[in-house]
């Protein structure tokens, strides 16, 4: 049975509430789910430029037109900047990346259904409109300067905050487009056993996915400029959170971190209140300067856990943040891979025996490495390539031992077939992207755009 949400307007006067609101989503295995976001950049056909909002095949248009399938507009003010349907929802990142949240899914089976039926539904809307919709980590051709921005409160507080904090912050949230998976864990030991295993092998899904070599219209000198934009984005709340591997780690150990992570926005009464700054320990004090007197609610601290922004980020559940957006198969690899090695207990247990030797400063420079290098990167004395090759086989395993099986009597292990291809050869998807680029594209961006477009 799955743990019932909490009332999410009840006042947090304790810092034990929020511990018990994070340990509230422990569940029995029979209970977990998989859940998968993907984002892609919209783009015009004529020209390739960015869509915005508001204007020729606009943003608006799009999330318009996709109500004919169902999917229920959320407005703010009387513009739509969202969509619902079920447990699903279509949202947009700052300068109008399209995000699917998906359902949560028993099967990998079911997501990368899932998956399909959404590209289907967008890609007609999109045809009508003249534009398209494309899958890759950094966006290959436009500046910072050049990505339109949404009309939504949040993204305006946390542009304004930026700037104040990392160099890259902006870039991120313009230019970037991933790809994560949401998975469950059954109590405190298996959240902290499943979130170090998730946290040390990051760096190796990110390698795996490496898809963004381009930023400018040229070569940027990264395999994945996405993650390397995250390396100087904003240092309380991004990258790896090393307390997570020292003794003691538990629910909380990261609701103490958290409370000290500068908070963006404040809502009330519908309204957003830029707090940007300041500390949820203050609010929950009473001692906060955009609200004094005024204690948070549970809302609050749920709002506050989605500005958060490490590789791993640990809620109710754990989500995967470290790879780019890529291919249609590529956004169902990616939770069978996590699925496989979180949801078996063979292939928990070898994954923690491969990263039990190693200290978390070596992950956190494996991180940065990865940018550049790729499968060709390394860590104690192997090359990323040859983990890559393990992950992948326990991941597999792990499928197999699911025994989830489609219609066809497949279980979820094919799902993997083109990440074990990729850890196979040691060519990311980036270098196959630059030879591209470098040969039969004859150093133009154009085809990217018409090759790789969902």
């Amino acid at each position: 049975m799955s743990p019932v949400k909490p009332d999410m307007t009840t006042p947090v006067t304790d810092k034990q509430q929020l511990v018990e609101y994070l340990a509230g989503g422990c569940k029995p295995p029979e209970a977990w789910h998989i859940g998968t976001e993907h984002e892609k950049f919209v783009f015009r056909w004529d020209d390739l430029r960015p869509v915005g909002y508001e204007g020729r095949g606009d943003i608006r248009a799009l999330l318009e037109g996709m109500t004919r399938h169902g999917w229920e507009p959320v407005l703010e003010g009387d513009r739509p900047i969202a969509l619902r349907r079920g447990g699903a929802s279509i949202t947009l990142e700052p300068a109008g990346q399209l995000e699917l949240s998906g359902e949560q899914l028993e099967t990998i089976h079911q997501s990368c259904s899932e998956v399909n039926g959404h590209l289907a539904e967008v890609r007609e809307v999109a045809e009508e409109l003249g534009v398209g919709l494309l899958g890759v980590g950094f966006h290959p051709t436009a500046t910072r300067d050049e990505m339109p921005w949404m009309p939504k409160a949040r993204y305006a507080i946390m542009g304004r905050y930026m700037p104040k904090v990392g160099n890259l912050g902006l870039d991120m949230m313009t230019r970037t487009c991933g790809v994560q998976v949401s998975l469950d864990f059954a109590s405190e030991a298996d959240m902290v056993r499943k979130l170090r295993v998730s946290l040390a092998l990051q760096p190796i899904a990110t390698a795996l996915f490496a898809n963004s070599p381009f930023a400018d219209g040229r070569p940027s000198g990264y395999l994945s400029h996405r993650a390397h934009i995250w390396t100087d984005t904003d240092p309380d709340r991004c990258g790896l959170p090393r307390y997570v591997f020292e003794a003691g780690m538990g629910f909380e150990r990261h609701v103490d971190h958290a409370l000290d992570v500068p908070m963006y926005f404040i809502v009330r009464d519908g309204h957003m209140i830029d707090v940007a700054g300041q500390s949820f320990r203050d609010f929950l004090a009473g001692r906060l300067p955009g609200l004094p007197g005024e204690r948070p609610t549970l809302a609050d601290w749920e709002d506050h856990l989605t500005t958060l922004f490490p590789e791993v980020r640990l809620k109710r559940y754990i989500e995967q943040r470290g790879t780019d957006a890529g291919p249609w198969g590529r956004l169902c690899a990616l939770p069978a891979l996590w699925t496989g090695l979180l949801y078996d207990t063979t292939a928990l247990d070898g994954a923690e025996q491969l990263i039990a030797e190693w200290p978390s400063e070596a992950i956190a420079e494996l991180l940065e490495d990865v940018t550049r290098r790729g499968l060709r990167a390394r860590m104690q004395g192997r090359s990323v390539q040859e983990i890559a090759c393990d992950v992948v086989a326990l991941a597999r395993d792990g499928l197999a031992r699911r025994q989830r099986l489609d219609a066809r009597g497949r279980d979820e292990s094919h799902f993997l077939d083109d990440l074990a291809e990729i850890a196979e050869s040691g060519v990311t998807p980036a270098e196959h992207l630059l030879a591209a680029y470098e040969g039969r594209w004859q150093r133009s961006l154009a085809p990217l755009f018409h090759e790789h477009c969902y």
